[in-house]
């Protein structure tokens, strides 16, 4: 009887993989099959996506360089270790003479990408932010400036984007209002952070968007939700990480998110969305020595190595315990390149877009 019910799980799962591969169609049965899979239906799903990565984009992965700028935060998110009433934090702001300087080491290294990360700071007006995206642009016009600093106006975002910003990141973190309620200020909505992805994507950028797995009050069925937002919204990149509690906020004590259902979501993604540029977070890495490893093999294809100064690095804490705080730029890139090499994987550091506006 075991052995019969067994036979028909696998049955199933094989069938919703080929059904997911075929149309990149998931209904909510088969999202909740794959979510419970065991061992030999999880390897299932993750040769199916890693097949499907390297059909699109060969066994290349990207590298992109991330600076991240300030810990200054206007907002008040109950998770994240720089929120507004975070006292703990021990806040900086890098001057645009040092993200320059971080810009020219991490160009010397072959980075093609720079990824400009901070909360929203009231300091970076405008003004400073476009500055520094021409300066950047204008030293090194063969690379790709990306942004990850926040709701903004539709009308800051395309004053960036005229500037030379080509991609920005901005993670829904829950497609439901309602979840997004408990894990937010009052003044923050889930319409709202939705509408800037939309406003995104309509100036022309490359956008990115995402969500923390595991995160507090999250169900499946909020998981679904996202799938189906992410389908609709067809953003060019997908961030997704464990949640993992940082002391100093709310959810302190909460549980983090797992590496299994972190996989698993990978995955998923990968087959609903063939072309997406997918990471494997420094998050996913931070709760498994091989967190990294293991999220490129299932079906991820961008990493993220540090170029901020090693002097701020740990002061930039959205979470607890990250990794490579104390690592210089240069062997941040060094060891995961040696990390994808070792898995069957070449390390890119040209822009590496979106596959259907390569450069």
């Amino acid at each position: 009887m075991e052995a019969g019910r067994f036979l028909v799980s696998v049955r199933g799962i094989e069938e919703i993989i080929e059904r997911l591969e075929r149309s990149g169609e998931l209904d909510f049965d088969g999202f909740k099959m794959l979510m419970e899979a065991d061992e030999s239906g999880r390897e299932r799903l993750r040769a199916a996506a890693r097949a499907c990565a390297d059909g699109v984009y060969g066994r290349a992965v990207y590298i992109r360089g991330l600076i991240e700028f300030t810990n200054y935060c206007r907002n008040d998110c109950l998770y994240c270790g720089i929120r507004r009433s975070n006292q703990n934090a021990d806040r900086y702001r890098l001057t645009q003479e040092q993200i320059m300087s971080c810009c020219e080491q991490g160009y010397g290294l072959g980075f093609r990408t720079f990824v400009l990360q901070g909360g929203e700071d009231a300091y970076f007006t405008d003004e400073r932010v476009c500055d520094i995206v021409s300066k950047i642009k204008e030293a090194y016009p063969d690379c790709a400036v990306t942004l990850s600093i926040g709701e903004k106006s539709r009308e800051s975002y395309q004053a960036f984007f005229d500037a030379g910003a080509d991609r920005y990141l901005l993670r829904h973190e829950t497609a439901n209002e309602e979840h997004y309620g408990r894990l937010h200020p009052p003044e923050l909505s889930c319409a709202d952070r939705k509408r800037c992805l939309w406003d995104l994507k309509e100036i022309g950028y490359q956008v990115g968007c995402g969500f923390m797995v595991g995160s507090p009050f999250q169900t499946l069925e909020n998981l679904y939700e996202d799938l189906l937002f992410i389908k609709e919204l067809e953003p060019h990149m997908v961030g997704i990480g464990p949640f993992i509690p940082q002391k100093d906020t709310p959810f302190g004590n909460m549980a983090a998110g797992t590496l299994d259902m972190t996989l698993k979501l990978l995955s998923i993604i990968r087959l609903m969305n063939p072309k997406a540029l997918l990471p494997a977070t420094t998050a996913l890495g931070t709760i498994a020595p091989d967190g990294r490893e293991l999220g490129i093999l299932s079906g991820a294809n961008v990493v993220m190595p540090n170029l901020s100064p090693v002097n701020v690095r740990n002061k930039y804490a959205l979470y607890d315990n990250k990794i490579c705080t104390s690592d210089e730029a240069a062997e941040c890139k060094g060891c995961l390149s040696r990390r994808m090499e070792r898995i069957g994987y070449n390390v890119v550091t040209a822009r590496g877009d979106y596959i259907d506006k390569q450069s």
